[in-house]
């Protein structure tokens, strides 16, 4: 085999194997598992006061924000909405937030809603239903 011939050859299989070998450029979304919501993971809040939120995120794109919204699951005007961007740029992360209930919601079952965002444009939302009492 003359030396072209040889080089060819080479050039073919180290070719064939970097092509194997392409890396997965995709971006996963995000991954959101609530721990806790209210004390002790009751899963309740009470007017006025405000909400315990803690979850783990894992974000293979890095985090750009996370919202939580709380809300009832019929048509209502109640609604929480908080914006966090201190988690921004990180990829893996426990949340621990506070939310504040407000004093004129009404007492009643609502969703809350964890919504992660990374810096690719994915987005993961984790739901979970609450209780929202009347302050004691």
């Amino acid at each position: 085999m003359n030396t072209k011939n040889l080089i060819i050859a080479i050039s073919f299989v180290f070719g064939f194997f970097m092509m194997s070998c392409d890396k997965d450029d995709t971006i996963s979304k995000p991954v959101v598992n609530i721990l806790e919501l209210g004390m002790e993971n009751g899963r309740v809040a009470y007017v006025g006061a405000d909400l315990h939120v803690e979850a783990e995120i894992v974000a293979e794109g890095k985090i750009d924000k996370v919202t939580i919204e709380i809300h009832q699951e019929e048509a209502s005007s109640d609604e929480v909405v908080a914006v966090y961007n201190d988690y921004a740029g990180l990829k893996n992360v426990t949340l621990h937030k506070h939310v504040d209930i407000p004093a004129d919601a009404k007492p009643g079952v609502y969703l809350c809603h964890i919504i992660v965002t990374d810096m690719e444009g994915n987005q993961m939302t984790e739901e979970a239903e609450i209780t929202i009492l009347a302050a004691e």
